[in-house]
């Protein structure tokens, strides 16, 4: 590949990574699922989980509870480039989050979550889009609720 078209590609699924967690943080937590291919699957092989598929992702992600808050902070992308139309990334998250929030500010606490995801990407009609994300998590707890200790 030219270097300019593989620098290309490995910034637009640095920037599908980074918008998953904006999407769940602060936008419409279904929508993740336009960032999938009408195929794609989100996968926690150690909580059982796998979920295929565009619409069931959609569902999925939507689920939500409304009364959540978090904040998830991604580090350490690493995007490869395999082909022309194909890529995989390996990138660590760490998430901050509580339910019952009802508004203003939260005392901080430790993350509930810190893990790292495996992606792979394909490129359909010119854009890149997930194709698997598996989720790793060896540090995880329960989530907290606002205004408890």
């Amino acid at each position: 590949m030219d270097p300019l078209e593989n620098l290309l590609a490995e910034r637009a699924c640095e920037r599908l990574v980074l918008d998953f967690v904006r999407r769940l943080d602060l936008g419409e937590p279904g929508s993740v699922a336009e960032l999938f291919t009408e195929d794609g699957t989100w996968e926690w092989p150690d909580g059982g989980r796998l979920v295929k598929g565009r619409e069931a992702l959609r569902e999925y992600f939507g689920a939500r509870p409304a009364d959540r808050l978090s904040r998830r902070l991604m580090s350490n992308v690493l995007v490869t480039v395999t082909t022309p139309d194909t890529a995989t990334a390996t990138s660590y998250f760490s998430t901050y989050r509580v339910d019952g929030y009802e508004g203003g500010m939260v005392p901080p606490g430790p993350p509930v979550q810190i893990g790292h995801y495996e992606d792979a990407f394909r490129r359909v009609e010119g854009r890149w889009l997930l194709e698997t994300r598996v989720l790793h998590l060896p540090f995880g707890g329960p989530t907290p609720r606002a205004g408890r200790d």
